[in-house]
């Protein structure tokens, strides 16, 4: 006996296959904005975490320390909106799916230790592993950091 046609009379099989694998990519996509987000978070916390709205040493502005070369990549908007938390989490996205595409494309894992490389040290060097000392601490630290973050949403929940 179909025990699918007893739970769902009203459903095909098809149509609840359908319905799994949209569950499951809905699923996977927020276990991945997840990871972003900690991922994002801990650069934040490196780079800015007292959000001054002063400029860095070489010019960098807002929450990620974008500098304007960057910030030119993913947006039209003028760079002194770098400061503005909303407009740079949007360009901070950005940069993030663009490195996790550099380095998938080099065959590379996106984890946070090779998204916070290469945010650093530059996306070439961490894929051709010519990434300075100090950018490599900086992934180490980032890693865990953004370990700590989803650690502590997981125990929170959604």
């Amino acid at each position: 006996m179909n025990t699918t046609k007893q739970q769902f009379p009203f459903i095909s099989r098809a149509r609840l296959l359908a319905a799994t694998v949209l569950a499951s990519v809905i699923v996977a996509g927020s276990a991945q904005a997840s990871v972003r987000w900690a991922t994002l978070e801990a650069i934040h916390q490196l780079e800015n975490p007292r959000n001054r709205p002063t400029p860095g040493p070489c010019g960098e502005l807002g929450p990620y320390q974008f500098r304007e070369m960057t910030w030119r990549m993913h947006t039209t908007a003028p760079f002194a909106r770098a400061i503005d938390r909303r407009a740079s989490d949007d360009v901070a996205v950005k940069h993030y799916e663009w490195l996790k595409r550099g380095l998938e494309g080099a065959g590379l894992p996106a984890t946070a230790y090779n998204i916070a490389l290469a945010w650093n040290g530059g996306l070439n060097a961490a894929v051709l592993g010519r990434a300075p000392a100090v950018a490599r601490d900086y992934a180490e630290r980032a890693a865990n950091l953004a370990g700590a973050f989803g650690a502590e949403r997981i125990a929170s929940g959604p």
